[in-house]
């Protein structure tokens, strides 16, 4: 009220005035304004009804003051003559220096300065206190949705020098509101504590005043009617409906009353399932996506979902934009006749596929994963299937989609991936420490997309107390417009097996490769390849009989023509810390007839994750890996350098890395030397782990925790240790793995739940600074 006395009162008075103040009409030469400070005289110009040259009446001059009042920028107006000239004096109202909001905590500033804004109200903006009033009640109805009866907005201002001031906002919170009582009317086939349960509002109690579920806010109880409408909706009471949802404050406003009406109805069953409309695709195979069945009880959830599963069936043959809607047709017997509408409009097509966020990976490249093609029919599995491909690629974080029409038709369509870039490369020098390799000095240059092409490109040098190396690749994924791709690669290696505790000889390894790849099916590819390796071994200080044996027989050097395959099948979501999917691959690696020894080495292995829930946070992983080498020809067993080890991190967690197996046999004379880990030509390995978000953290794509249990252990037929269920070594414990800014970080605590007396075992371990 007083906020409208001050506005209106002044423009009522001076109406009346005018007719006293200035003749009855006369014809205006010039008009000037008196009062300016901030405000232009165009805008007095462009609100005034008057121009020059127009004859003016008391009438003209009334409405001229009204107009001027209605643009808000002033708190005082009035009208004069200097003979024809007519004068305009105007008292500006004062504008906004500054504003402060004390006293807020559960309502960001930010957001209260947002709403101030679109009201309005912001510092150079021109003050009305009929505004502030607004604001004032608008500021204390936030907080009573949030159940904060009590709490209390009051707004300051200040006058300032040359007409401004400054407003301060100070709040007063309050406490939430606390649920006395939920009171839930005309329910009769649940009990009142059933249908409570469900909701996310309870009554005050010492665990819900500990988790806030006992504090009142409008949008929960919004929430909590629609929780009750879908249970009710899924146990096939069809004509649920709430009547009322009543909530009344105690006189401290401290404590409310939750009341809720509701008319359960009768609970329905199916009679029958019917498919209508133009069904396109045969109606016996739509028919198997039905999870209504006669007789059970109405399931609004299940008809859902199988309204989805037909559109999203029709989507495959390109009805992106099909509408199946499932209605329930009640009748008096207490049964439901279940009718999908099927309605899948036109079939549409591809018109343009557009990528967005991709600033520096070329488009070639992301079109190159593309399993849906411009022009053709818009499937939704094959434009599903394009986005997976692009994750899995490993140049994305994150991969977005989505198809929109195409304006002026009704059968195109355009798609748009847009995608989040992470970096693919690295230029470094690092420092990283294992405890089999001890510390680790490296330099590394790798590119996975290399300049944007898509193409894998790296250079290292690393060094440790067990191992120098360096090496050099290059990959084309696409060699061929066919997906074919082909890879180079060269590497030096000096491995000292002594230092990492394995056996007692140095190994020197120069290894070249060519690989080809080619795809079978959108996950699957076949690899294959030449390969030439050159081994020289010397023997350590205490070399184990099986060695200095093999020096003799065979020398100190060894060369290799290689050839090797693979077939790999990945259906990883992702190609960094997946949570869905498997990839199996089946490899062969053979030293053919002209090398020194002939030798085959074949490995099968497999890494699957389950998700658990739809958040893919809570997930189950299996990996297994199998192998088996031997010589053939004139050669009666695999080079001992070749041999498969077993143990530590990333095999079987809580023993030695590399100690599993049959020992090395001492030779007489070292008096000091003890058994060392020997490997053998059979490796058998298994993990199963529970995979759970990390506490405190939001992040699933970098880190992630996990309980497991392991189990294997290596076996050497040419010594007589053959394969044995009751030689497999088990560890069960808890992993943490990160991806962090200086590399991947893995530990572990294992407790080995079988080891025996020889076997060497190590509850905690990690590696910084290496791959899994």
């Amino acid at each position: 009220m007083k906020g409208f006395l001050r506005n209106v009162l002044p423009a009522m008075v001076l109406a009346l005035w005018v007719p006293t103040a200035a003749p009855e009409s006369f014809t205006v030469s010039d008009i000037e304004v008196e009062g300016l400070q901030r405000v232009s005289a165009g805008n007095v110009f462009g609100a005034l009804p008057v121009e020059i040259g127009d004859r003016v009446n008391n009438n003209l001059l009334s409405e001229s003051i009204r107009t001027l009042f209605r643009t808000g920028l002033f708190s005082d107006v009035s009208l004069a003559r200097d003979g024809d000239i007519l004068i305009v004096e105007v008292e500006e109202r004062p504008s906004i220096s500054d504003i402060e909001v004390e006293g807020n905590e559960n309502i960001e500033t930010e957001q209260l300065m947002e709403g101030m804004r679109q009201a309005g109200v912001e510092e150079g903006q021109i003050f009305q206190r009929a505004t502030l009033e607004r604001l004032e009640l608008e500021i204390l109805r936030s907080y009573v949705a949030q159940g904060r009866y009590n709490a209390d907005v009051q707004a300051e201002v200040e006058e300032l020098p040359r007409n401004r001031v400054a407003i301060n906002f100070n709040i007063n919170e309050g406490d939430v509101a606390a649920i006395q009582h939920i009171n839930i009317i005309g329910n009769e086939e649940y009990s009142d504590s059933d249908l409570i349960s469900r909701m996310a509002l309870r009554e005050t109690g010492w665990w819900s005043s500990i988790t806030n579920k006992d504090k009142y806010a409008r949008e929960k109880l919004s929430g909590d009617l629609e929780t009750l409408r879908s249970h009710y909706l899924n146990n096939g009471f069809v004509d649920f409906t709430v009547e009322s949802s009543n909530v009344s404050l105690a006189p401290d406003k401290q404590k409310v009353f939750v009341t809720l009406a509701i008319d359960e109805g009768p609970q329905y069953s199916v009679r029958e399932v019917k498919l209508e409309g133009n069904l396109i695709v045969p109606k016996e195979e739509l028919e198997k996506l039905i999870v209504l069945e006669q007789g059970e009880t109405f399931s609004q959830q299940r008809m859902t979902m199988t309204s989805n599963l037909i559109t999203r069936r029709l989507g495959r043959e390109g009805y992106s934009f099909a509408n199946v809607e499932g209605v329930p047709q009640v009748h008096e017997d207490g049964t439901t006749t279940v009718v999908f509408e099927v309605q899948p409009g036109k079939r549409t097509y591809v018109r343009r596929i557009h990528f967005r966020g991709n600033t520096a990976t070329h488009d070639e490249v992301l079109r190159q994963e593309m399993r849906q093609m411009e022009g053709g029919v818009a499937s939704s599995d094959r434009i599903e299937s394009s986005r997976t491909q692009l994750e899995r690629t490993g140049f994305f974080q994150q991969v977005n989609v989505d198809t929109s029409p195409v304006a002026g038709t009704d059968d195109q369509v355009d798609v748009t991936y847009t995608v989040e870039e992470q970096p693919t490369g690295s230029l470094s020098a690092n420092i990283g420490f294992s405890q089999v390799s001890g510390l680790i000095f490296g330099a590394d240059i790798s590119e996975k997309n290399f300049f944007g092409t898509g193409r894998r490109a790296s250079f290292g040098v690393n060094s440790s107390q067990s191992v120098n190396s360096a090496n050099i690749s290059y990959t084309n994924p696409f060699y061929t417009v066919d997906g074919v791709s082909r890879g180079f690669s060269l590497q030096a290696r000096e491995t000292d097996f002594e230092e990492e505790d394995i056996s007692s000889f140095v190994l020197d390894t120069i290894t070249a490769r060519m690989t080809f790849g080619y795809p079978i099916s959108n996950n699957t590819r076949l690899n294959f390849g030449p390969g030439y390796s050159y081994n020289r071994v010397k023997a350590g200080r205490f070399p184990a009989v099986e060695i200095s044996n093999f020096i003799d027989e065979e020398g100190d050097s060894q060369s290799a023509f290689l050839l090797s395959g693979s077939i790999v099948r990945n259906t990883h979501n992702r190609g960094r810390m997946p949570t869905s999917g498997s990839r199996n691959s089946l490899s062969i690696e053979s030293a053919v007839p002209g090398s020194a020894l002939t030798y085959f080495k074949i490995r099968h292995k497999t890494d699957s994750f389950f998700p658990i829930d739809s958040r893919h946070r809570w997930v189950g992983r299996l990996r297994t890996e199998v192998g088996y080498s031997d010589g053939y020809g004139d050669v009666n067993a695999t080079p001992f350098y070749e041999h498969f080890f077993a143990g530590g991190y990333g095999s079987v967690r809580g023993y030695e890395a590399n100690s599993l197996g049959n020992e090395s046999t001492p030779a007489d004379d070292a008096m000091f030397q003890r058994e060392r880990p020997f490997g053998g030509n059979v490796l058998v390995e298994t993990s199963a782990q529970l995979i759970f978000p990390v506490p405190f953290a939001a992040d699933s794509r970098s880190m992630r925790t996990a309980v497991f249990v392991d189990g294997g252990n290596v076996f050497d037929t040419t010594r007589g240790f053959d394969p044995a269920a009751d030689e497999i070594r088990y560890a069960a414990g808890i992993s943490f793995e990160w991806i962090t800014a200086i590399g991947p970080l893995g530990f572990s605590l294992a407790e080995p739940l079988n080891s025996q007396a020889e076997d060497d075992t190590r509850r905690f371990q990690f590696s910084l600074g290496q791959q899994f």
